[in-house]
């Protein structure tokens, strides 16, 4: 069985991810204590498809986020590609993700190049205007 295609059809059956589900991902990803990338790409996948998210899931989905990346203290230019690619995914980014690359920038003891790229393309505003 392919348990997180599964899990992201029960989570998501209704669109939206709740309070209650959300405290139930919290237990089920730091079960062990420690968080992964995969399990990071995996909640930031069920954001992408939910229709609404509780802010507790924002709240936590970025705390864990923070501590794998922050784990040394520094965004090397690898941590800033996986960063692209699970937040630019669809090729925006939105106010949640742009406080949290904020807050990554201000608590990091150094950022690499690819972090200073990542962090101009989130803080880029969206373009709203078309000319049909």
């Amino acid at each position: 069985m392919d348990w997180p295609a599964f899990t992201r059809r029960l989570l998501l059956a209704d669109g939206r991810i709740d309070a209650a589900e959300t405290a139930m991902l919290r237990r089920a990803v730091v079960t062990n204590g420690r968080v992964d990338r995969s399990e990071i790409a995996f909640l930031m996948l069920l954001k992408r498809e939910a229709t609404s998210v509780h802010p507790d899931f924002d709240e936590f989905l970025f705390q864990v986020a923070r501590s794998v990346v922050m784990a040394d203290g520094d965004v090397s230019d690898a941590e800033a590609l996986w960063l692209r690619e699970v937040l630019m995914s669809d090729g925006q980014a939105t106010e949640q993700e742009r406080r949290f690359m904020t807050r990554l920038q201000s608590e990091a003891k150094s950022v690499g190049k690819e972090f200073e790229r990542l962090h101009a393309d989130v803080m880029r505003p969206v373009q709203t205007d078309f000319w049909w």
